[in-house]
């Protein structure tokens, strides 16, 4: 038995989450943009996963209903986003997942989406997460800037009293002042405690709040390299990476998503890292 063997199993369309299987990758583009710059995010990211064998779930949001702005762009919607994530599942033969905002979206992405998830804004929303759990889909809950992560056990309970143990959870840092963002590294210990998959987001754990995301003051981007390889020596089951072709240009976390062009250089320094955990004995502690 290794260090990461000891929880639930989520299956996600033959990708086996969770239970000492492989470290999977969550990537894509923060939110849905045009179909040139997803076509791109899509083939590059599926390249780079296949040359090192990292299972994918493609992800982009159809809405980012949580703006500095009403004049932000927020992406092109339910039905046109449902829509692009359709085409890319269907060509590239990758599962997808995108976010939900209410109850009533739950059981219209659901026949979309591999993987609904929850934002971490709402991640302690009842009928957000009953609903979630009632279309029997692998349901990725982000831990809110505000929760302490043993309360995700609570969010947990609600989908499981669904009867869907299809569940993962997802660090992204915790407020730390008005502005900041921290990562205490034990979240991912708790969080694995409660019996489900842990995932770490690096990406969003690197931006700056008051600032809009469409800005290049937005983030710190230059710690993502270290916090990335932190998160998986404290032993995550999957790295939730948002990349684009070009951040700059992006027009959702401009200063937090990573550079498609250095996605191979930044997997290649984790696959080793988690090939060393993955041999590993668990160390009790005693006394």
């Amino acid at each position: 038995m290794s260090v990461l063997s000891n929880t639930h199993q989520v299956d996600i369309d033959g990708i086996k989450l969770g239970n000492g299987h492989p470290l999977v990758l969550i990537c894509g583009p923060c939110v849905i943009e045009d179909d040139d710059t997803m076509r791109r995010s899509a083939e590059g990211i599926i390249e780079i996963a296949d040359k090192l064998n990292f299972p994918l779930i493609f992800k982009s949001s159809y809405l980012k209903d949580n703006r500095s702005s009403e004049r932000s762009y927020q992406g092109p919607g339910m039905a046109d986003g449902l829509n692009i994530l359709a085409k890319i599942k269907a060509e590239f033969k990758v599962p997808i997942l995108s976010d939900i905002h209410s109850a009533a979206e739950a059981v219209v992405a659901a026949e979309v989406l591999d993987v609904l998830q929850i934002p971490a804004y709402l991640s302690m929303q009842t009928s957000i997460a009953v609903a979630a759990g009632e279309t029997g889909k692998a349901i990725n809950v982000k831990k809110a800037q505000f929760l302490e992560p043993d309360d995700m056990g609570k969010v947990v309970k609600k989908i499981e009293n669904t009867g869907n143990k299809k569940i993962f959870l997802t660090e992204r840092g915790a407020c730390f002042g008005y502005h900041n963002l921290v990562v205490d590294m034990r979240s991912l210990v708790t969080m694995r405690n409660l019996g489900y998959p842990v995932v770490y987001d690096p990406t969003h754990s690197v931006r700056v709040y008051g600032i809009p995301s469409d800005s290049a003051d937005g983030g710190k981007p230059e710690f993502i390299p270290a916090l990335t390889r932190a998160g998986v020596a404290a032993g995550v089951d999957a790295l939730f990476i948002e990349s684009h072709p070009d951040p700059s240009k992006a027009k959702c976390d401009a200063a937090s998503q990573w550079p498609l062009k250095n996605l191979e250089a930044l997997l290649r320094q984790v696959r080793k890292i988690d090939n060393v955990l993955r041999e590993l004995p668990p160390i009790t502690y005693n006394h």
